[in-house]
């Protein structure tokens, strides 16, 4: 008999308070027991399959509080995430809701050590102990979360599911699917069949930077099924996940314009010579501001709100970013339309179609998100807006820079703080030669460990409006789950221990501690099958020589 434990000393994301460890352990033996109280028979659900398969362990119910026996219960006198994690001669989990419960459940898994991480168990005379302690933690943020591009390289349910099971790992609880863009339309709406049959696919890809002139011309693309799309809300519900689903309007539109020609500028060009884009940069080709655009895409949300229910996904994003305005300028029906609503530009245009979307969801009992373009545009849009010209309920995703979340925050709307400069895992993680498809600015895990969500310029009341941070992950040179796993991971660790922890101030924060943390949990990736980029820099096989990106040198701006 072999007898394995982890300390809490190794734990990612960092608990509040540690009581312990002392000496005697818990041991996980082939007799341990399962008690789960009202209202969290879905953790224990989770623990017997998930920590049990792993670790070879049925797991039978037992009596709660009786030696031997992992004992679930809630305490409404926690904060709903907030979780106390007691080992004696059982273990008892304490939330203050089930996501609590289940939070303390991640943290169990990690104290019994990285074969809890396997899909089966591989030393069955293995029992797992735990010295006796008491961890009593709660989340710094209710938005910790990572974005997800499927639009300009499609990534399986299967993968999506993966995903769902690694941001819960790491305590995140939003993941944000971006799924609309003018490379891929990746989601099956019925009353308009061709937004998958044609908008899903594209003929080619160019691969690398928008530069290179190195292409792809193998066909790509996909899409989720309704089924599917109903399956990825339930799993993500089952782990306490929120789930964000972006239809990115009235930019980033080719592929829907390329299935409906109707919905582009046809006053300006020829839409039915449209195809989705195989190439990556802004595009010009936007929604027309008209009433037959209006009507398609509540046909659109309509069936996005069937699928995402309220109680899992109360944001809906709208993208709202990197909106060309050229075709409404030199349209003569954006031109009358701006004319018959008194607008002054096409920004106030702009402002205007996102606040239609705005009061439709909120009048469906939903919140819109969108970019922080939709901060532009002032208050001649019409209906009751701040100065920015966002409806009251309306939230920012802080993209550009610090400056966006900090004018909406200030004004009274809620911000999740993601500034391209900081927490864009697509941008390189060393400025070495050898980096795949190097893009932007050097981000290293030190550099993401000490983003701070919270501009110490901001006003109390405004930092309350700040609801957490979130990483993004743009695909554009990312073709599989595996280039996928180099760039977030380690990375996403750091974010998690961001968006969780307690930490002190960015230059305070104790990275080596981080980074001794970070040894322990490399074999937790390990055993999860993720392929991470190495401390030492990228093995041989994840290396693309040869293959131009976008380098930024230099330190990111402070914006």
């Amino acid at each position: 008999m072999t007898l394995t434990a982890t300390s809490p000393a190794d734990l990612i994301p960092a608990p509040r308070a540690v009581d312990g460890p002392y000496r005697t352990p818990f041991v996980l033996g082939t007799g341990a027991a399962l008690a789960a109280a009202p209202g969290t028979e879905g953790v224990a659900r989770w623990l017997r399959t998930t920590l049990g398969g792993a670790l070879g362990r049925e797991l039978p119910s037992g009596v709660a509080g009786a030696a031997h026996t992992i004992t679930l219960r809630t305490d409404p006198s926690l904060e709903p995430e907030a979780y106390r994690l007691s080992v004696a001669s059982g273990v008892e989990i304490v939330g203050g809701a089930a996501a609590g419960v289940f939070w303390g459940a991640q943290t169990l898994r990690q104290l019994l050590g990285p074969d809890a991480y396997r899909r089966a168990c591989v030393d069955p005379e293995a029992w797992r102990g735990i010295p006796h302690q008491v961890i009593e933690d709660a989340p710094r943020f209710p938005w910790r979360g990572m974005m997800l591009d499927v639009s300009r390289h499609f990534l399986s349910k299967d993968d999506v599911l993966r995903y769902l099971d690694l941001l819960a790992a790491h305590k995140l609880n939003v993941f944000h699917i971006h799924l609309t863009d003018d490379q891929g339309w990746r989601i099956e709406i019925k009353r308009y069949p061709k937004l998958t049959d044609i908008g899903a696919w594209r003929a080619r890809t160019k691969y690398g930077h928008r530069a290179s002139e190195l292409w792809d011309e193998r066909p790509h693309g996909g899409y989720y099924s309704q089924d599917d799309i109903r399956e990825i809300v339930a799993y993500a519900a089952e782990r306490h996940i929120s789930v964000v689903p972006e239809i990115d309007i009235p930019g980033h539109s080719q592929a829907a314009i390329a299935a409906y020609p109707e919905l582009g500028n046809t006053d300006v060009i020829d839409t039915t010579t449209l195809s989705v884009w195989d190439n990556w940069g802004i595009n010009p080709n936007v929604l027309a501001p008209t009433d037959n655009t209006l009507r398609f895409y509540e046909g659109v949300f309509e069936e996005l709100l069937g699928l995402f229910p309220a109680a899992v996904s109360p944001f809906i994003h709208v993208g709202g970013d990197e909106c060309l305005k050229d075709q409404w300028k030199a349209s003569p029906a954006a031109q009358a339309r701006m004319k018959e609503l008194g607008l002054a530009d096409e920004d106030e245009l702009q402002s205007w179609f996102i606040r239609h979307f705005d009061t439709w969801l909120a009048d469906r009992g939903r919140r819109l998100i969108g970019w922080d373009e939709i901060l532009e545009g002032g208050s001649r849009a019409g209906g009751e807006t701040t100065e920015l010209g966002l409806a009251p309920g309306a939230a920012v995703s802080s993209w550009r820079g610090y400056a966006g979340g900090i004018a909406a925050a200030e004004a009274g709307h809620d911000v999740v703080m993601c500034p391209e400069q900081q927490v864009y895992l697509d941008h390189r993680q060393h400025g070495g030669a050898q980096e795949p498809m190097p893009i932007g600015y050097v981000r290293t895990l030190e550099d993401v460990y000490r983003f701070e969500p919270v501009p110490p310029a901001l006003s109390p009341d405004a930092a309350a409006h700040i609801l957490g941070t979130q990483a993004n992950v743009w695909t554009e040179v990312m073709q599989d789950r595996s280039r996928v796993d180099y760039q977030v991971f380690p990375r996403l660790a750091a974010l998690a221990e961001v968006a969780w922890s307690a930490l002190p101030a960015p230059a305070e924060r104790d990275f080596a501690d981080f980074e001794r943390r970070m040894t322990a949990h490399y074999k937790r990736l390990d055993a999860l099958g993720v392929d991470y980029r190495p401390p030492g820099g990228p093995l041989p096989w994840q290396k693309r020589p040869g293959v131009i990106g976008r380098p930024i040198e230099g330190a990111p701006p402070n914006v």
